[in-house]
């Protein structure tokens, strides 16, 4: 008997996680990489699409094309596509908030381009849990938002029954703190919240049912630990299949497979010796790989630079090449599942498992994800606080940043055939935006804009599914905005937990004297010192600001922290009213350059002169324009030491509070 397979498997499907600038920009990259043999897209939108703005919003200032590419309207969303028939490609679409309204553009494109909507493949990921969770990009409350995500999923498996409606995601739960057992029992608490619903919504018939669960795929991460990382997509698939067996009786061994794309851990990746970055992420794609029976169905690998900023075309071509040389060259898909009987995996596997599973009856006992949103989010950040004493006190040893530091220069760093090392948007792209956007308002039927939109705010106001009127106005016409807009105001809009008040931190030996220090300043002057900590724009990746608001709190500062969202004047008149000592400003969506200096020039009016900070991906040229704008301190990637980030806080705050009590006469 061969131990080969009578044929090889086909490989997973190839993508990279990418979109910029532009739909024009956007789709000339798609076009190379799926020339490049790219097999599969996987668009990022930027910021103001992901949370309901258009680009002229005063909130997408700066945000325009950043993370992702623009598309507010029908006509970016042909730009986007144009040369691209949607019937023949497997599109992913990284949206939550604005999920219907971007399939909405999408199916509406399908119909222009006279596609089959039975033959529509690809996926939303439309899971707003784990945006409230770790990545920022809500708009409305929990119950709103999984109305949203239950008319997606039943009108998609109505109509487009090949389209996966929902990806429940805890790649962004692993970045946000989650341990492999955190990860595995919140993405299937939020599955079973979304599934319930759809049961209780009643646009499904029970006979149906089984195809919706069937259509249910998963969207994990996959860190450096790849042996255990295998370990846990055993453990995924065994709880999904009982989940679905046992909670919603489905029988087909076909509907309850364990349906999951993976992109390898981006928050691993270290400005430090940025080259190791290579070698991690092929050792964490072998970890969604090896195993054939917990492989993944689509991959999308990051650029080793992501921690320097943006990466270029030929960064993504790199990443491509890694899963293509693993398909292509080596014999892994010559084989049946190589740990089949492995005592070692199993006993690791069904570790996980158990734990997942006693995790996840917690999170159920307490009314399911939608409603333990608070609780989890604690969770997650003291998890993440653990991790991050860990690192710092080097039980977790990270290559070229807390050891084996000693290195030669990068040549990759610094240039490659002459081009910077990483890619800059060109700030001329968004004033392009606003014109595109003024133009197309200009050219389109005002009144049967105003007439979809009517009938938009009468499906949100009543029962009825908001995909077809969603899509109607797509048609006429209207954009992101006034999607957005409708549905906040029959909705509301939200602001989620920070997880900072609720989170057990574990101490952190550098703190301590950063907080004895920090003790005889408040007997010195009066009181604590005070911290707030900002993040203006559109940027929900909250992790390193709760992180530092935590250390701050446990060194003795008063904390001042509203969470995502906020506006530059938002923020000097927080630090006008609080009388702060330090402002911390953490922005990771590169919109730095804009962001600052406004919030700064605002504060000095507000007449307030509190020593400024800035954390996030900022690169060395704008961190030297940062400064001349009058930021105290950068800090990157690379400062990974939350003792010693909290300490220069402490002597900016102590200094400037004598300042202040000096002028004020020592009172």
């Amino acid at each position: 008997m061969s131990a080969t397979l009578p044929s090889p498997d086909r490989p997973w499907v190839m993508r990279t996680y990418s979109g910029h600038s532009s739909a024009g920009a956007s789709n000339e990259l798609y076009r190379t990489n799926l020339a490049r043999g790219q097999t599969g897209l996987s668009v990022a939108f930027d910021l103001p699409t992901q949370t309901g703005f258009d680009p002229d919003h005063p909130l997408a200032r700066g945000e325009v094309g950043k993370v992702g590419v623009p598309v507010p309207h029908l006509g970016e969303m042909r730009t986007l596509f144009e040369g691209i028939p949607l019937e023949d490609m497997n599109t992913s679409m990284t949206i939550n908030a604005t999920a219907v309204w971007l399939l909405a553009m999408y199916l509406a494109l399908a119909e222009e381009q006279g596609a089959d909507a039975g033959r529509l493949a690809g996926t939303t990921q439309n899971d707003i849990v784990k945006e409230y969770l770790s990545r920022g990009t809500y708009i409305f409350g929990p119950e709103a938002s999984r109305r949203l995500t239950v008319d997606l999923v039943c009108h998609t498996v109505r109509h487009v029954p090949k389209w996966n409606p929902i990806n429940v995601c805890s790649y962004h739960l692993q970045e946000a703190g989650a341990t492999p057992v955190q990860e595995i029992a919140y993405a299937l608490a939020t599955a079973i919240g979304v599934l319930d619903a759809v049961r209780e919504s009643g646009q499904v018939d029970d006979d149906e049912f089984p195809e919706v669960v069937g259509r249910i795929s998963f969207f994990v991460n996959a860190g450096i630990r790849f042996v255990e990382e295998m370990c846990k997509l055993r453990a995924f698939g065994r709880l999904w299949d009982r989940i679905c067996l046992e909670r919603y009786g489905v029988t087909d061994e076909k509907l309850r497979r364990f349906r999951y794309g993976v992109q390898v851990n981006s928050l691993g990746l270290t400005e430090a010796q940025p080259e190791n970055n290579v070698q991690r992420i092929v050792l964490e794609t072998l970890g969604v790989t090896l195993s054939r029976d917990a492989r993944a169905r689509a991959v999308q690998l990051p650029a080793w630079n992501e921690a320097l900023g943006l990466p270029r075309p030929w960064d993504q071509q790199w990443s491509l090449r890694i899963q293509q040389v693993l398909a292509t060259e080596t014999d892994l898909l010559e084989y049946p599942d190589l740990f089949e009987g492995s005592t070692v995996v199993e006993a690791r596997t069904a570790e996980l498992e158990a734990a997942a599973d006693a995790e996840l009856a917690w999170v159920l006992a307490g009314g399911g994800a939608f409603s333990m949103i608070d609780a989890i989010k604690g969770r997650l950040v003291g998890s993440l606080a653990e991790r991050v004493r860990r690192i710092e006190s080097g039980e977790i040893r990270v290559v070229g940043v807390n050891c084996l530091t000693e290195s030669a220069e990068s040549p990759l760093v610094h240039s490659l055939d002459g081009a910077a090392n990483i890619l800059v948007v060109d700030p001329r792209h968004e004033i392009e935006q606003l014109e595109r956007l003024a133009a197309w308002r200009a050219a389109r039927d005002d009144d049967a804009v105003a007439r979809a939109l009517d009938t938009l705010r009468t499906a949100a106001n009543g029962t009825d599914n908001l995909v077809p009127a969603s899509i109607d106005l797509a048609r006429a016409g209207g954009t992101v905005g006034e999607w957005a807009g409708v549905l906040r105001e029959v909705f509301g809009e939200y602001r989620g937990p920070t997880g900072v008040g609720s989170a057990a931190v574990p101490g952190a030996g550098g703190l301590a004297e950063v907080a004895a220090r920090m003790q005889a300043a408040a007997d010195e002057l009066g009181g604590p010192p005070r911290l707030l900590v900002g993040k203006p724009g559109l940027d929900g990746h909250s992790n390193g600001a709760e992180q530092i608001a935590l250390a701050a709190r446990d060194a003795g500062f008063e904390v001042v922290y509203q969470g995502i969202r906020l506006t530059p004047e938002q923020i000097a008149a927080a630090a006008r009213d609080e009388d702060v000592d330090v402002i911390g400003l953490s922005i990771l969506s590169g919109s730095h350059l804009e962001l600052v200096p406004e919030t700064i020039r605002l504060l000095r009016a507000a007449g307030v002169d509190a020593p400024v900070v800035v954390g996030g991906i900022i690169p060395p040229q704008d961190q030297a324009i940062l400064a001349e704008a009058g930021v105290a301190r950068c800090y990157t990637p690379k400062d990974f030491a939350l003792s010693e980030i909290i300490g220069d806080l402490a002597d900016l705050a102590i200094a400037h509070r004598r300042s202040v009590v000096k002028v004020n006469g020592g009172s």
